[in-house]
């Protein structure tokens, strides 16, 4: 397995660290390096989507990069983290999310991988983005864990890096979107092109722009975190160590 850590993971903690790989790739540099390691009695690859230091935003992160050195350092399956905000009622703070859907609201991404002088244009299925049997793992772990989760959602992922308008999360939630974050896309797309199987563990830090009284502010995406990131490392011991 691969984890691609969001905001709140730029470190996995109690990964006993193998090696360090700096790879290079046809679309630049990845985030960070490619960690290597034991977790939960079990090799993985960790990358920090944002570096770690937490410093790309989530319109500059070099999807392309990031997807092909994990695919290069032997990954075969990829479970990506993210922190989100909640549209739908059920998604309230410390809610965590198994999207089975994605709308890409993202604009001037690098991504796709088949572009320039190919042999043949191709398009790759995208019905059903994420992997199913990796969000039944997911689903399992969580229900372990008595984490309070939707195994179900739509993730409508924006550009970044500002927050939205209300009027921006209202029209989503007329769309069908259950949770809003900015790194979902084209991250999702990436994996598929590459055939790694993907799914998102997405964690709810605030309420959507219009979805409570008060403004949106970053101690209080940062106490969600904190107060989430133990469930997460805990999730993905339970479905590393299947």
């Amino acid at each position: 397995y691969a984890i691609i850590g969001g905001t709140g993971l730029t470190t996995l903690g109690g990964l006993t660290m193998k090696a360090a790989l700096h790879i290079d790739t046809p679309y630049g540099a990845p985030s960070a390096a490619v960690l290597r390691g034991d977790y939960a009695g079990r090799e993985v690859l960790f990358l920090a989507r944002h570096g770690h230091p937490h410093r790309i935003p989530p319109h500059q992160v070099n999807y392309r990069a990031n997807l092909w050195a994990l695919r290069e350092a032997g990954a075969t399956a990829i479970i990506a983290v993210n922190a989100v905000g909640g549209i739908h009622a059920a998604m309230g703070t410390g809610h965590f999310c198994l999207p089975h859907q994605i709308i890409d609201y993202t604009y001037g991404r690098e991504h796709t991988f088949f572009e320039g002088e190919l042999e043949h244009v191709t398009h790759v299925d995208f019905s059903h983005p994420y992997d199913s049997a990796l969000r039944l793992k997911l689903s399992q772990a969580l229900q372990a864990e008595r984490a309070a989760f939707s195994s179900h959602g739509v993730y409508g992922c924006t550009q970044g890096p500002r927050l939205e308008t209300a009027a921006e999360i209202a029209r989503m939630e007329r769309d069908g979107c259950d949770i809003v974050g900015m790194t979902g896309m084209p991250e999702a797309g990436l994996a598929r092109e590459l055939v790694l199987p993907y799914a998102c563990l997405s964690l709810v830090v605030n309420p959507a722009a219009g979805k409570s009284r008060s403004l949106i502010t970053m101690a209080e995406i940062e106490r969600a975190l904190e107060d989430g990131m133990s469930t997460v490392k805990a999730v993905l011991a339970r479905v590393l160590a299947r």
